[in-house]
């Protein structure tokens, strides 16, 4: 993937409020309104480096309506596979650990749009006094880091077919719209397979009417077929979202 390591800032494609951003809008009044001050509207680009491995965390972001970024594994040769998706219903970075964050992995804008930007440390600095607070983020890296586990099992254990469904819902989920704007090429990066093979698939997939794709859109024509063709790790990673977060709709 064609990335750049930028902070780019567009008030015009900027959300006009927090509550564009699902977990913000879960916030207690008074938990928000502290934060809001800190929060600074952003416009994020396609394929924008938002922190990579080893970097210090300084900065967590809160990606708004269709945005959507990616955490990915970069190996030595340069190799990429996602292990987690996050979009409106989450934040990107410093979201558990205090102090020093050193980045495991790479956040990738994969999806651009509109977030929100507060400084890591301000964001530690009120968990420590708003206990609502601290426990909706406590409660969302375990959902964050199911997402991880639960990635691994899938990559090692189903098909690209199933794989390839399972993301699609996801990406669906988040972007809210049956249209999502993407390119064969990225698909097959996140999915960590040859571009040839995602080609494969998506044919098969639109061939069966489940999907329509051309230049650059997938779009989702029977979702509940879709669902039934993906592995489970879709079902079991939205049930343990609802369980653990059901004021925070996935």
């Amino acid at each position: 993937m064609a990335v750049s390591k930028q902070s780019d800032s567009d008030p015009a494609a900027a959300p006009a409020a927090p509550s564009a951003n699902r977990l913000l809008a879960a916030l207690r009044a008074a938990d928000l309104a502290a934060l809001r001050p800190h929060l600074t509207p952003i416009a994020l680009t396609r394929g924008q480096v938002l922190f990579d491995a080893g970097d210090d965390v300084h900065t967590t972001y809160f990606p708004c309506h269709a945005t959507m970024t990616s955490l990915l594994v970069v190996t030595r040769d340069g190799q990429e596979i996602e292990v987690a998706t996050i979009g409106r219903e989450g934040a990107v970075g410093g979201v558990v650990s205090s102090g020093f964050k050193p980045a495991f992995g790479r956040a990738v804008v994969t999806l651009p749009g509109a977030a929100f930007s507060v400084p890591t440390a301000r964001l530690d600095a009120l968990k420590l006094v708003a206990p609502a607070l601290a426990d909706l983020f406590a409660r969302y890296a375990d959902v964050l880091l199911a997402q991880m586990m639960q990635s691994v099992a899938c990559n090692a254990l189903h098909n690209i077919e199933q794989r390839c469904c399972r993301w699609l819902l996801s990406t669906h989920d988040r972007a809210g719209d049956h249209v999502i704007p993407l390119t064969q090429e990225s698909l097959a990066e996140m999915l960590g397979v040859q571009r040839t093979t995602v080609t494969a698939v998506a044919k098969t997939l639109q061939d069966e009417g489940l999907i329509r794709y051309s230049r650059g859109r997938v779009e989702i024509l029977d979702r509940p077929r879709m669902e039934r063709r993906a592995c489970e790790c879709y079902a079991a990673i939205e049930t343990h979202f609802a369980r653990l977060l059901p004021e925070v709709e996935a």
